[in-house]
Order: C-alpha cells, then sequence, then structure tokens
C-alpha cells in the first residue's frame, strides 16, 4: 500500500523562467521578492524541507539540516495558467496556448449567450474581479444583468450577487456558457464568481465554482483510479479536471480547510493519492497585489506543515509544489511565467537530496507512476531513484 500527499501552493513561484520576457514577466519571482519586501520571511519548517536551498530567500538560513529532498520545475506547457499548470503536475503538456481575451468576447458570441440565458449582461471586458463588483455592482443589482469579465488567463468569469442570480441558477448559467465556449473560444475554465453586500461592501463568497475543459488526454490521475487507487481532490482539484481520474473530492473555503480536509482524507485512505490545491496564496493575496498578506499566509502554512510531516514520517511521501507565480510585488496583478519549489518529504526520502532544476512539472507524474508501479508514460522524468535512501 502507497499513500501520496501532493500539496499545490496556488502561484507560490520561485524565480522567472528564462522565457518569462515573453510573458511579460520579466523579474517575477514571487516568494523571492515577497521576502525582500517585508524584510525576510519566517519559514522554518519549509526551511528545513529545503526551500531555502532552491535559491536564496531573505530569511530563510541555507545551512539548516535538510529533512527532505528539494529542486524546483520549469513549466514545459505553453501558458501559465491554473489549468495548464495542474494538468502538467498531472502528465499533461500543453503545446499550444488556451485562448484568451484582453479586450472581451466577441460581440456575436455575447449576443448569442445572452439569448441563451435570456439575460443581457454587463463588463465583457478583462478586470480584476473585486474591482469590477466594485464597478458594476449596483447596475447588476438593479438590473438582474450577470457580470462577465475575463483576465490574462484563459477563463469567462461569472459574477454575480447570490440575492440577485441565486447560486443554482448561477451555475446552470455558467455551464451554459461552458458548453458554448468550444473551438477558438474554448478557454480553459469558466468561473462562477458570486458575492454578497451592498453597494460600497461587496464581499465574494466561498461559493466559487470552476466549469473545467475535460483534460484532453488521459492523466496519472486516470491511471491511478484505473488501477483500483484513491484519487482525493482537496480545493478545487476536481474542477480543474472536469472531474476525471478524481474517485473522492472534499471542497474548501480556505488553506486552512485544505488542510484540514487533506489530513481528514489521509485517516480514510488507505491507497492512492491526496491531490490538494490551497487557492488562498492566489485568489487573495496575488490577484490583489497584497504583499504583506501573502507573506502572512505563507508562514501561517508554514506553522501548519508540521501536521502533515507528521502523518508521512513513517509511511508515504508528501510533495509541495506550485502551478505557477504570481508575484504581488510588480504591477501586474495576473499570473507570472515562473519556476516552481519541489519539495519531497517521507520517512524513506534522503534527507538533503538536491533534485536541481527539473525540465518539467510532470516529473511529478512520471515519479507518481513509478512509485505505484504503473504503466502510465508522459513527458516528464521520475526522480523517485533520487530521492529513496538507498536502505
Amino acid at each position: 500500500m502507497t499513500k501520496v500527499i501532493l500539496v499545490v501552493l496556488d502561484s507560490v513561484g520561485i524565480g522567472e523562467l528564462p522565457d518569462a520576457c515573453s510573458f511579460g514577466d520579466t523579474g517575477s519571482n514571487t516568494l523571492g521578492n515577497i521576502a525582500d519586501a517585508v524584510d525576510g520571511l519566517k519559514l522554518p519548517n519549509l526551511a528545513r524541507l529545503g526551500l531555502g536551498k532552491i535559491i536564496p530567500v531573505r530569511g530563510l538560513p541555507d545551512d539548516l539540516p535538510v529533512q527532505g529532498s528539494y529542486g524546483r520545475m520549469a513549466e514545459l506547457s505553453i501558458g501559465k495558467d491554473t489549468t495548464a499548470g495542474h494538468w502538467e503536475i498531472a502528465g499533461i503538456i500543453t503545446k499550444e496556448a488556451m485562448p484568451t481575451f484582453p479586450h472581451g468576447f466577441p460581440d456575436q458570441f455575447i449576443a448569442e449567450f445572452e439569448r441563451a440565458i435570456n439575460r443581457k449582461v454587463l463588463g465583457n471586458k478583462a478586470a480584476s474581479g473585486t474591482e469590477i463588483i466594485v464597478e458594476l455592482g449596483e447596475e447588476h443589482a438593479k438590473t438582474g444583468y450577470p457580470i462577465v469579465y475575463t483576465s490574462a488567463d484563459s477563463v469567462f468569469q461569472i459574477a454575480a450577487h447570490e440575492e440577485v442570480i441565486p447560486l443554482n441558477e448561477l451555475y446552470e448559467i455558467c455551464k451554459t456558457a461552458r458548453k458554448m465556449l468550444t473551438g477558438k473560444l474554448a478557454v480553459g475554465r469558466v468561473i462562477a464568481r458570486p458575492f454578497i453586500g451592498t453597494p460600497g461592501s461587496y464581499t465574494r463568497t466561498a461559493n466559487r465554482h470552476d466549469f473545467s475543459m475535460q483534460p484532453p488526454e488521459p492523466t496519472v490521475l486516470n491511471a491511478l483510479q484505473d488501477n483500483g487507487r484513491e484519487v482525493i481532490g482537496v480545493g478545487k482539484i476536481k474542477d480543474i479536471f472536469a472531474g476525471t481520474g478524481i474517485t473522492q473530492s472534499f471542497p474548501t473555503t480556505c488553506n486552512r480547510e485544505g488542510v484540514q480536509k487533506t489530513i481528514q482524507a489521509w485517516k480514510s485512505l488507505s491507497d492512492g493519492l491526496i491531490f490538494a490545491n490551497l487557492v488562498d496564496f492566489d485568489s487573495i493575496c496575488g490577484h490583489r497585489n497584497d504583499t504583506v498578506s501573502y507573506a502572512k499566509m505563507l508562514e501561517e502554512f508554514d506553522r501548519f506543515l508540521p501536521r502533515l510531516t507528521k502523518l508521512v514520517k513513517d509511511e508515504g511521501l508528501l510533495i509541495i509544489t506550485a502551478d505557477h507565480g504570481n508575484d504581488p510585488t510588480t504591477k501586474s496583478t495576473d499570473h507570472s511565467r515562473e519556476y516552481v519549489p519541489l519539495l519531497v518529504y517521507g520517512g524513506k526520502v534522503r534527507a538533503g537530496a538536491d533534485l536541481g532544476d527539473r525540465k518539467t512539472f510532470a516529473d511529478i507524474a512520471a515519479t507518481i507512476s513509478e512509485l505505484f508501479g504503473l504503466s502510465y508514460a508522459c513527458a516528464g522524468e521520475s526522480f523517485l531513484h533520487e530521492i529513496m535512501n538507498k536502505a
């Protein structure tokens, strides 16, 4: 029996990729720039897993005895969004960028969408999710028209006040959009963005729901499921993979609950993978350029970390990584094209093994495949032999 916890610290990048300039992300370094901005991060538990060994990070000593294996991974997929990042972690390389609409969606599509949902829409432009409900929330409440917007990512987002358009209806509107967004309009995700409150004090709720494209080919999650292993998604993992390859799902409302649900899932797991996404780093801090809160959130996770390492101390494996960057110290509020950290810990993991710079996130999928004795093949290279003790 084999048990693995795979945690994605959403948007915690660790330095610009060589092609970052092509994405407008020169100088991005989510972890390093945050540490410099707040005069050092206090992450002793992550440091013990090797985080300070990957690149210099202010506040993280690089001379501590390291308990795990460490490195960083480059993204081979074309893009820097959630879907491409997670799919690559699970073994799929996205070779063509998913479509984005910086000037809004085509008028013809919007007209067809309005007819399909029997409502006009507001917005239809690239915007910050928090700012657009300030701008259009009152008009939305008066008219009942949902707010449509996008970002630098491949997304079609629909915001609606929960007392104006009930959640079930908002989700149905999103499902309609998902069915219609095909071909050249096939965005990675349609996202329901419900909010509450009154003008001047609108607040987005935890009832967000992502409607993703189906992965174009099987992932290591499908391989695990096909071989009778459990695959438990925590947070928005089920949404990102459109439910494929997931045997059980634990939705969450915050990072703290994500850690709690991961621990809960571990107790019921007999053989398989727990795949968790902790989204608050990205949604609450990165997209709002809130550097101070991002630092505090990283330190909060560091305090949670011993609860996870304790689970795998005697059995199993803990892998910590990210799906892209989102440097809050830059002018951009969008994702950034960065390396992501790779930290591996477990009772049988070599302490202090330097895994170097990996060519693709898919190295995780290849490692999981080898660990579970699967025949799943992908572009990644397993690092299992590099992390396991010889004894």
